[in-house]
């Protein structure tokens, strides 16, 4: 292990520096990080209420593919990041 010593250098210059040092570190960190927001899950009736649409529409909807949905035991779940990514602009070039 090496050693250190610090010649001219009060204890509060060197705890400036340290706290430079971590704030640098920080805000970098800080920059890149974006944290995960938790998925959302919607019921075909919340899905259907959303459309104002009947609930026969969000069947036929996942029949032709238009929506994925998810499923666990015999409850079925759209994530609401999904149904956002299917809607397309009509007006598209």
């Amino acid at each position: 292990m090496q050693t250190v010593q610090f010649i001219q250098t009060t204890p509060d210059e060197l705890q400036q520096q340290i706290n430079e040092g971590v704030k640098a570190q920080l805000e970098a960190f800080l920059k890149e990080f974006k944290p995960k927001q938790p998925n959302e899950y919607l019921t075909r009736k919340e899905v259907a209420k959303l459309f104002k649409v009947d609930i026969s529409t969000i069947h036929n909807w996942c029949k032709s593919k238009k929506l994925k949905p998810l499923g666990i035991g015999s409850r079925v779940y759209f994530l609401r990041s999904d149904i956002e990514k299917s809607l397309q602009p009509l007006n598209a070039e």
